[in-house]
């Protein structure tokens, strides 16, 4: 698809419907995964920007010193121990335990990870890929504890963000930058390759304030297990491992999941979720009501501004 063929605005039309009475509907997207075609100028090779078209994701090392990766380690270790001070809304904890699970706004609760959040090495590779300006729809710090941590089940993020969010098309894309070492056997990000090509329009209803359930365990909004075992009988099954500071871009409509941890290694990931200023959201397309803005930045975001340097020094 060549650019002068996409649609820059939200038309109005629903191209996902989602949370379908009668039965589960898997369909082809209806949106560009690249939306910039690749330049010498981009940030990513020509490789790295087939792959993430191909497969829906991308892996990328060095990125950060580890002096800057050991830093993001001490103040997320320290926003964990401390997050009975932090605003309940935005902490959740383990299912049957106190175990910190997430904490969200990540960028509010802290001034390096802020920071972080505007580092031209993730905000220069999110608007290549969504050829736009780009606000954070979402920031969170996932805790995977060792012997404790819960699975996260399989879903498409853009499935939840159109259903309960309101986001009109898939032109987000997540960063999440490893701040323990993850191996295939701690709970790792696990993706199907090329899953993002199709939509599933999920069966059941969005139950009110789903959210208060979901962010523990996941129900409504989820592939039935014949889609999956289809989907990765056609492509596999692939896990994002890596050491510490590895970085992995994967676009919002590809499925993932991750497993329990029963080692005593603990996992810990950030999240930022980079939308496009051109796909705020707007009235959600399968729920009463949007879901809190812990959850979803709503009202009128500024486009994030770049900032060039070393983490340690800002």
């Amino acid at each position: 698809m060549n650019i002068t063929q996409r649609t820059e605005q939200f038309t109005g039309r629903d191209n996902y419907p989602t949370r379908l009475k009668d039965a589960e509907r898997v369909t082809p997207r209806a949106d560009p995964v690249l939306w910039r075609d690749w330049s010498d100028t981009a940030p990513i090779s020509q490789a790295q920007a087939r792959d993430y078209d191909s497969n829906g994701y991308l892996i990328c090392n060095d990125l950060f010193s580890k002096g800057e990766i050991d830093r993001l380690i001490e103040v997320s270790a320290d926003l964990r121990a401390n997050g009975q001070h932090i605003r309940t809304e935005d902490v959740v904890t383990e299912p049957g335990s106190d175990a910190v699970r997430t904490i969200f706004r990540l960028d509010e609760h802290s001034p390096l990870f802020a920071r972080l959040a505007a580092d031209t090495r993730l905000i220069d590779v999110a608007r290549f890929l969504l050829d736009d300006e780009v606000y954070l729809h979402q920031s969170r710090l996932n805790y995977k504890p060792g012997f404790i941590g819960k699975e996260f089940y399989w879903h498409s993020d853009f499935e939840t963000w159109h259903a309960e969010d309101g986001l009109p098309r898939m032109r987000a894309v997540s960063a999440s930058i490893l701040l323990t070492d993850n191996s295939a056997l701690n709970g790792p990000l696990l993706l199907i390759p090329g899953s993002h090509r199709h939509f599933i329009a999920c069966q059941g209803e969005t139950p009110d304030a789903n959210h208060k359930t979901s962010l523990k365990q996941q129900k409504v909004g989820v592939p039935s297990e014949a889609v999956l075992e289809r989907l990765t009988k056609e492509a596999g099954l692939e896990a994002a491992t890596g050491p510490a500071g590895t970085v992995v871009f994967f676009e919002c409509n590809t499925l993932h999941a991750s497993n329990s941890n029963v080692t005593p290694f603990p996992r810990s990931n950030a999240f930022f979720v980079y939308n496009a200023m051109s796909n705020q959201p707007v009235a959600p397309f399968a729920a009463r009501a949007p879901r809190p803005a812990f959850l979803a930045s709503r009202g009128a975001p500024q486009p994030i501004a770049p900032v060039r340097g070393d983490l340690t020094e800002a």
